[in-house]
């Protein structure tokens, strides 16, 4: 963690940082359909303090108004949607007026992170332990860098048993109620991993026609995943929660907010959050499964 910056002759400000991050991750690359970009904030005040999360809720919001923030960055935009009323009786008017109040800027970097190189999908390869990795699905934008595309597909260093290397993903990853799905042979030996951070059964076929042993990613629905599965024995699947699954981007950004504000000669102090905004608290197991029927 950098050292807090105390005069505000020595912070860059919020147009500069934006400028470098945009480099990283050029909002053109984005979706038609996504929202990223400046929500909240004005460029040309001062940056000391940044706080990243996945997304702006209740809880990140106070947690980078308490932090002292000066900027939250996130990755799930907040306004995808169109709104009519940011009145406080709406979680994003709360959302919203306290950064606000609190005096934070918000920016969201959504699908122009999840494929660049050095962001999301990157980030969730290189922390299960893939190498040689190149895009799933090759960017198509003439903005993108090279290298850029959606998810990864890389290898393991060593191959393991499909269980294991579940466990590993399970032990890199944030705990989540849910854990590491898994749709397989427990002691299949795996060796080529396809990844995906955040919903990716769209590219259910391009992990297929990518040769993967397993393919990791998050929110897999039943009747995508049950036809697939009877379709061919591997990639075989295993499945994230999709917090989990992005969040491991966020030390990663950490570390180039630093790096972009160092090269600019300026100091930036940027903190992670751990506050974990998947929407599951809790899950019941059944002590037995229901016997099978004849």
């Amino acid at each position: 963690m950098s050292t807090p910056v105390d005069g505000t002759s020595e912070a860059g400000t919020l147009g500069a940082l934006l400028t470098d991050l945009e480099r990283r991750y050029p909002p053109a690359t984005a979706q038609d359909w996504d929202a990223v970009g400046l929500v909240v904030g004005d460029p040309t005040r001062p940056v000391r303090r940044v706080l990243c999360a996945v997304e702006a809720t209740e809880a990140t919001a106070a947690e980078a108004v308490e932090l002292g923030a000066d900027l939250l960055v996130v990755h799930h935009p907040l306004l995808l949607r169109g709104v009519t009323t940011i009145a406080e009786t709406t979680a994003r008017g709360r959302i919203l007026t306290g950064l606000v109040r609190g005096g934070v800027a918000l920016y969201a970097a959504h699908t122009n992170a999840d494929d660049a190189p050095g962001g999301v999908s990157q980030s969730l390869a290189d922390a299960v332990g893939l190498v040689d990795t190149e895009p799933l699905v090759p960017a198509t934008h003439p903005e993108s860098a090279p290298g850029a595309g959606t998810g990864r597909i890389g290898r393991l260093a060593e191959p393991t048993t499909l269980t294991a290397f579940a466990r590993r993903v399970a032990a890199v990853l944030p705990a989540t109620v849910q854990g590491i799905r898994i749709a397989g042979e427990g002691d299949a030996v795996v060796t080529r991993v396809a990844v995906c951070g955040g919903s990716g059964d769209s590219y259910l076929d391009a992990a297929r026609a990518s040769g993967a042993d397993v393919y990791l990613t998050a929110d897999l629905r039943h009747h995508p995943a049950t036809d697939f599965r009877a379709a061919g024995e591997r990639p075989f699947l295993l499945d994230a929660a999709h917090w989990a699954s992005e969040w491991v981007w966020l030390p990663n950004l950490a570390d180039q907010l630093r790096q972009d504000a160092d090269a600019r000669g300026t100091t930036v102090e940027v903190h992670v959050s751990t506050a974990r905004t998947d929407a599951w608290t809790d899950v019941a197991r059944p002590q037995h499964l229901p016997e099978e029927t004849p």
